[in-house]
């Protein structure tokens, strides 16, 4: 009797796309959800990019912006949840525009995937520690906070944590998955309640639904036409970059049980359910507001609304809470860039394929984890530059890895949507399936996201602008430079180099001679 009769389905549906089972299967459903549910972090995005929305439209482009923003993001991930029912590889995206779009489709894809996926544990471990500094201020009245050095250390150490856990414990990594679920449910329900009965005046629905705000200096404050068309559009990258990184319940399907159904399902529940919470927990914050102009004048960030409406001790509560949830989205966060390093890797797409493609002895690719962290740093050292906008300290650094993300990502999620649409009704689905409204919902999707992308690559004030007298490199958002520079670079070892070679993901076993035998 030979091996494959002790095939399960899991591990034929894998035989059957080219690949034997190398990682240990030991994640549930929920565990497939938790990750995607981490990554997304309400906890994270809705508090350290808080400020796109706020100075970038105020609370009416928040209010609003979110629930608009997510119901698009929700079609995205649905399409995306047909594609991985269909291939539930640890390759994800890369294999879908691979099998449908060919090599090079898989080739760019890959690429955009893995930038994208780095960028985001960059922004959040980042995010997680300068909230780290802000909670350390509020319990210590001898810190001082915003010392931009002494915050890189803090993301240093969150990096190399996070890069711990992932190595050495792949049980352990699905336990804290786990636990950041419930820890963002009820971590997010208290600080709703904290924002809704501790302070002693709560803005008017009026405040919160109405009121614009264009903090950027760009067209003078003025918010007329062309601030809806060139300033209110980056407040929606609030919204694209906390809900993002749900990929990961793809990247994971190797190791989830029944990943055909378990994995669609982690996609599209994890944006919705994030979707409501985040909204439930933006408005909470924009309703606890005491001084909008005072807010305004302190950079438009979440801390400084719970700094104007909460003592220390409920403030301090709420910021440690969110501090916490941001570690466990940046450990989830590295376990799946980490997973997409190592499928790229296994088809000899990466430089160095052989050591990222490495598994330890604890079936983990460990080499994958410390690339993805030390890469994550090196794009994030812009963020030692201080920068001032209008006198007020703005992470733009952070505003950068927030939308290089963001491009990365959403311009990766949309090669296969498209070729799927294209397939039409010849794409043989999985078990779980749109039916016949992809025909709708994929071309909505790719509107959705050529836009965003476009708008990720905007400046975030006149400073960044290169025919404006007042620029400085500092206040540039790199993202053009960064994505636009690796896209070229590829384009030109595709056409030099790696069309002679690279053919697309490479089968491990061939499935149909593997299953004959049974």
């Amino acid at each position: 009797m030979t091996a494959t009769h002790h095939l399960n389905e899991d591990e034929r549906q894998l035989a059957e796309l080219g690949y034997t089972q190398e990682l240990s299967r030991s994640w549930s459903g929920f565990s497939n959800f938790a990750i995607s549910f981490s990554i997304i972090s309400i906890l994270a995005g809705c508090f350290t990019s808080f400020f796109l929305g706020w100075n970038n439209g105020g609370p009416a482009a928040i209010a609003w912006g979110w629930p608009i923003v997510a119901a698009f993001i929700l079609i995205i991930g649905l399409c995306m949840s047909e594609l991985v029912s269909a291939y539930p590889t640890s390759g994800g995206i890369y294999w879908w525009a691979s099998k449908l779009g060919g090599a090079k489709a898989g080739y760019y894809t890959g690429w955009l995937n893995l930038i994208g996926l780095i960028a985001i544990v960059a922004s959040v471990a980042y995010g997680c520690a300068t909230f780290l500094d802000i909670t350390i201020g509020v319990f210590d009245s001898g810190y001082t906070s915003g010392k931009l050095g002494r915050i890189f250390i803090y993301f240093l150490a969150i990096l190399v944590i996070a890069a711990l856990v992932n190595i050495f414990s792949s049980h352990l990594l699905a336990v804290i998955n786990n636990v950041s679920v419930w820890w963002h449910v009820f971590g997010a329900a208290a600080i709703i309640l904290i924002l809704v009965l501790v302070p002693s005046h709560h803005a008017t629905i009026g405040d919160v639904f109405t009121k614009v705000i264009n903090n950027t200096g760009i067209f003078s404050g003025n918010k007329g036409f062309a601030f809806i068309l060139f300033v209110l559009p980056i407040s929606a990258i609030l919204t694209q970059y906390t809900i993002t990184g749900y990929d990961a319940s793809a990247h994971l399907s190797e190791e989830t049980k029944g990943a055909s159904n378990a994995a669609a399902k982690g996609i599209w529940q994890s944006i919705l359910y994030s979707a409501l919470g985040g909204w439930i927990l933006l408005l909470a914050l924009l309703f606890a507001v005491q001084d909008s102009d005072k807010i305004s004048a302190a950079g438009g960030g979440a801390g400084a609304i719970i700094a104007q409406a909460l003592n220390s001790g409920w403030g301090g509560t709420i910021l440690l809470v969110s501090t916490a949830g941001q570690f466990f989205c940046a450990t989830a966060c590295l376990t799946s860039s980490s997973r997409m390093l190592f499928a790229f890797s296994r088809d000899r797409a990466v430089p160095g394929a052989k050591l990222w493609s490495k598994l330890s002895s604890r079936k983990v690719p460990a080499n994958g984890v410390m690339l993805s962290a030390v890469i994550a740093i090196l794009i994030t050292l812009p963020a030692l530059v201080p920068v001032d906008i209008n006198g007020v300290p703005t992470p733009v650094a952070f505003g950068a890895v927030v939308s290089i993300g963001v491009v990365g990502l959403y311009l990766a999620f949309a090669i296969p949507i498209y070729y799927r649409w294209r397939q039409g009704d010849n794409f043989k689905v999985g078990s779980w399936n749109l039916g016949r409204k992809y025909k709708w919902m994929a071309p909505l999707a790719l509107i959705e996201i050529v836009l965003t992308s476009i708008i990720a690559l905007f400046p975030y004030s006149l400073g960044g602008m290169p025919w404006d007298p007042s620029f400085s490199w500092k206040f540039v958002n790199y993202t053009p430079i960064l994505v636009g520079g690796v896209l070229i670079l590829l384009w030109i070892f595709w056409h030099v180099s790696v069309k002679k070679w690279f053919t697309g993901p490479i089968k491990q076993v061939e499935a149909l001679a593997e299953l004959s035998e049974q």
